[in-house]
Formats: structure tokens, sequence, C-alpha cells
């Protein structure tokens, strides 16, 4: 579109515009000549730089300025500078107009020289034709591919491009391609020959496209010569086989050695599972063994212990009683057999825990699910321990919530029991121990909070074991059974239990139970 050789274009340009000046400085009235300026502008557009654009533009813009100051024009001086001023912007739209076309121009022409760059350059044979199969276009790739000289495929059939045995049933493929086109790989499954000018033939690769052109079909076709890749594929196909009749050799000689190895390693594979079901049976066994003989020395350990102290404390007390036989004595004797209950007490309680630990063991124990009045177990319960409590020590209650829970009263009482007594025995003279009870959306909530000598962090993981006793605890009774069985039965109601601890400032106990839950057996 631009010309080469723009100089007679420059000069009319300029004539154009001369003329325009002198017509318009004669006639200063009369504003169509300002056309000429434009026509100016308008024929830039075949000049491949801006700048002659821009130069005629601001030639011509500014000639329409100077002219509206022309002081032999017989309008009036505003009327005819808005006059002029409204060719000034004509001629200024026009300039930007043509620029932008240039570019639109020049944007075209680049991306045509890359589209007919990759036609003549790609690697692939390209070859267009029309609805009638006749080629009408092929780029040098297919030309030097089929054999063919520059232009030589232009007006052939592209069946004259097929080996003659393919020839008659081409042409229907071809006509059904036409008539439902669709971009697609072809050959898939099959093998696809093309025929050169000499009539030799070789195997290719072909992919369809296509596109309509006023109202008219046109065929893209994609050519690849796979010669090298066939030849491959044959080589390795050839290696396949013999590597297969050398694989059948060695199978047939190595027959008759493997299914004897089959038969011995089925012979030692059911040796070694015998041998490593066996040691595993041993290994239980020698667990169980193990656990039972450290549960029982530790049975045997904290039995001789507790046992025997309160046994001590009944002999030594009933020998002392014998000696106060005069009325004025009485008081020692009243000490002597205080002692006497209470060491008679912890015996009870030791028996009630070996018990109970028996029964959880041996599946024994089963829930009996009623209505139960949390808030007066509560009150009953903290009117049995207040003999236990030490000088001081008193238990706040704190009731929230319904007072009827459905659980297992006989379970319920013995977890607070042994919470309760617990927190007496771990905490100091002059405390307060607290329970909390909040019956609210079918959950019951026990918190027992004390301030005691509390539990060590690295304690706290085993605390629910059986038979453990924490570290700062050994010198206190107790069987390490209690924790434990608490634990057992919280879980048959499906409840559980948190426990919150520090060393010397006390321990709570929060335990949580659903309503009504029945667990048969732990």
């Amino acid at each position: 579109m631009f010309k080469e050789k723009p100089l007679p274009l420059v000069l009319f340009s300029c004539i154009v515009i001369l003329v325009t000046a002198v017509m318009q400085y004669n006639q200063p009235d009369y504003s169509f000549f300002d056309g000429g300026y434009i026509i100016a502008i308008l024929l830039t557009i075949f000049l491949n730089d801006d700048s002659y654009t821009r130069i005629f533009g601001f030639c011509g813009l500014a000639l329409v300025l100077v002219s509206s100051f022309n002081p032999d024009s017989s309008i009036p001086a505003p009327q005819l500078f808005l006059q002029h001023l409204f060719s000034a912007v004509v001629i200024i739209m026009t300039m930007l107009l043509v620029i932008y076309q240039k570019k639109l121009y020049r944007s075209l022409d680049r991306e045509r020289r890359q589209v007919t760059a990759l036609f003549e350059f790609a690697t692939e044979g390209i070859i267009l034709t029309n609805g009638n199969g006749e080629i009408i276009l092929g780029n040098p790739e297919a030309e030097r591919l089929l054999g063919y000289n520059k232009n030589e495929l232009l007006g052939k059939t592209i069946e004259s491009l097929i080996p003659q045995r393919f020839q008659a049933n081409h042409v229907q493929y071809r006509e059904n391609f036409v008539e439902n086109p669709s971009n697609r790989r072809m050959g898939q499954g099959r093998d696809l020959f093309a025929k050169k000018k000499d009539g030799s033939e070789f195997p290719v690769e072909i992919s369809l496209s296509h596109f309509k052109h006023k109202k008219q079909n046109f065929v893209i076709a994609f050519i690849i010569d796979i010669t090298q890749r066939k030849e491959a594929e044959i080589k390795l196909l050839q290696q396949k086989e013999q590597l297969e009749k050398v694989t059948n050799d060695v199978r047939k000689l190595n027959a008759n050695l493997e299914t004897k190895v089959e038969e011995r390693t089925l012979i030692l594979k059911e040796a070694l599972q015998e041998l490593e079901r066996s040691q595993h049976e041993l290994e239980e066994a020698l667990n169980k063994e193990k656990e039972l003989n450290e549960i029982k020395s530790r049975f045997v350990s904290m039995a001789s212990h507790e046992f025997r102290t309160p046994l001590s404390t009944i002999l030594s007390s009933s020998a002392l009683i014998g000696r106060y036989q005069q009325t004025e004595e009485q008081p020692q004797r009243d000490k002597h057999i205080l002692r006497v209950k209470d060491a008679v007490k912890h015996l009870n309680d030791l028996l009630e825990d070996f018990l109970s630990f028996g029964k959880l063991e041996e599946g024994k124990v089963e829930t009996q699910i009623s209505s139960v009045n949390i808030h007066n177990l509560v009150e009953d319960l903290e009117d049995e321990l207040k003999p236990m409590l030490k000088d001081g020590q008193k238990i706040d209650t704190i009731l929230v919530g319904d007072a009827h829970f459905s659980t297992d009263k006989r379970l319920i009482k013995h977890i607070l029991i042994n919470l309760l007594s617990n927190a007496v025995k771990f905490s100091p003279t002059g405390t307060s121990i607290r329970i909390t009870v909040n019956n609210h959306d079918h959950t019951l909530k026990l918190v027992v909070k004390d301030s005691g000598i509390g539990i060590a962090e690295e304690d706290q993981p085993y605390l629910f074991g059986s038979f453990f006793r924490a570290k700062n605890a050994f010198n206190i009774q107790g069987t390490g059974l209690g924790l434990h069985i608490v634990k057992r039965y919280i879980d048959l109601l499906n409840g559980e239990i948190l426990v919150e601890s520090e060393l010397n400032k006390g321990t709570t106990f929060t335990v949580t139970l659903p309503e009504g839950t029945i667990i048969s057996v732990a």
C-alpha cells in the first residue's frame, strides 16, 4: 500500500497546501477552502512515514488559524474565528485518523509478512485445497517432499498425490470431509502414503484443518514425512521378535528349575509363616505373663504395706486398751477405740477397691440407669465425708441446673466419694474443697477442686493406670486403684474425665457425663 518513492506525492501535497492557502487568503470569508488542507493530509495515508502526516497537518492548522485573523474579511472577527476554529478541529481529527489508519495498515502488513514467513519456512509440508479437491496453494516444503518445482502443484487434484490403489476410496473420504469438516489427525490405526512426481511413494502423517471464506470451504493439509520413523519401527519390531525368541528359549530352559524353586520356596514360606506365628504367640504369652507378674508384684507390695499399717494400729491399740482399767482413763480408751475404727474403715476401703477392681477386670460391672436427685446425693456425700475432714477443712458446694439426672446412682456415688476423699486426703488443714455440679442440656458436669499438693506434670499421663502412685504421694495411704476405678466407671457411663494440676497449688478434676447412656461391660 505504501509508496516506495514518496517524492511525487509529497510535492503534490505541498502544491495542494499552497494553492489552498492562496485561495483562502484571497477569499477569507469562505471556509470551504480548508478542504484542501484535509485533502493534503489524506494523501499522506500512502506514505509510510508518519512525520509527513504531522507536517502537513500542522501546516494546514497554522494556515487556518492565520487566515482567521485576516483584516480584509467582511465577517465579524468572532464569527470568522469560530468558523476557522471548526476547520482546525476537523484538520486535527483528520490528521489523527490518518495516523491511526496507517498504524493499522502497518500492523496488518506485519502480520501478513509473519504468516507468509510461517508458511514459506515451515518444516512441514502445507497444501491448501478448495471444496473440489483442487490444490490452490502449496509451501516450499510440500513441493520439496513431493518432488515438484515451484507452482507445479497448483491446479492439480489432491488425488494426484495419492497412490493409485487408494484414489478411488479417497474421493469419497474427501467429499465426506467437506460435508462434515473437523480438525483431526489422519492415519490413526493405519498407514498413509504419498506419491511423488516421479511415482515413488513414502509414508506420511497428515493432519487436516478447514475454514470458510466467502461461503466456500477450504481444507488445509499438513504433511510430515515419517520414513525414518517407520524404518526405526521396523527395526524395533525385528529386535523385539529376536528378543522374544531368545526369551522363549530361556524360559523353556529354566521351566524345570523355576518349578523346583517355587516348590521349595513355598515349603520354606510355609515354614517361616508357621515359625512367625509361633513366635508371635510366644511373645504375646510372655508379654501377658510379664504384665501379670508385674501386677501381682505391685499388688503384693502394695497390699503388704497398706494392710500392715492398719493391722499394726489395731493390734497396738487393742493391747493398750486393756491397760486402761480405771474410770478416769476412759478418754484414753476412747482414743484407741477411735484409732481401731479408723483402721478398720481403712481396711474396708482397701477391700472395696480390690473388689471393684476385680469385678471390672472380670467384666461383671453393669450400669443401672435411673433418675437420680444429684443435689440430694451431693449433700448426703458432704455429710458422710465430714468426719474425714482435717482441722479447718470444709466442702463448698455449688449446684446449678435441674436436680434430676438419668444415670447410675451407685457409680456416680463411688466416683464422687473417691474424688472428694482424695481431695481431703491430699489437701492441708484449713483449706476449702469445692465441688460444682452443673446439669445443663442433658449433660452433667462435676468439678472437684482442691488446694492440695498437686500432681507433677510428668505423672499426669499415668494417673489413671492401675496401682499408680504419684512421686509426691508415696508416703500417703492409698492403693493406686482409686482413680483407675473412677476412670473405668466413667467409661462405663460413656463420659470423660480431665485433670488440671500444678505442684503445691492444687488439682481440679472435671467429669462430663451424658444422660441416660447404657454400657454393659468395660
